[in-house]
């Protein structure tokens, strides 16, 4: 194939659909993947009418990040916390070092 070939298949328009069906296969799929089997674990692990009122919203560089509807939802929560953490470092594929607790004033549907 001559360069002018090249440069015909390399200028070839794509649907832009298929190329964020790539991306999210290759990139972001694992990332849930991974990550989804924390928040359920999570879910597992959390006392009884915990789940409810608090969602986790990141977990990056270790730290897992969840917010919850409030305060005395918070406190029951950072009782809670070493526990919590323990488990999820034994029986997680990601590794976590901490959990940050944040109030939010969004309601959660479980």
């Amino acid at each position: 194939m001559n360069n002018h070939q090249k440069k015909r298949r390399a200028n070839k328009a794509v649907c832009l659909g298929e190329v964020m069906s790539e991306f999210m296969e290759a990139r972001i799929a694992p990332q849930f993947n991974r990550f989804s089997s924390v928040a359920k674990l999570w879910d597992e692990l959390l006392p009884a009418g915990l789940a409810e009122h608090c969602e986790i919203v990141e977990i990056s560089a270790g730290r897992l990040k969840v917010q919850v509807d409030s305060p005395s939802y918070m406190y029951e929560l950072q009782l809670c916390r070493s526990e919590l953490l323990r488990e999820l470092q034994r029986h997680s594929a990601i590794r976590i070092k901490d959990i940050k607790f944040q109030i939010s004033n969004l309601k959660f549907e479980i």
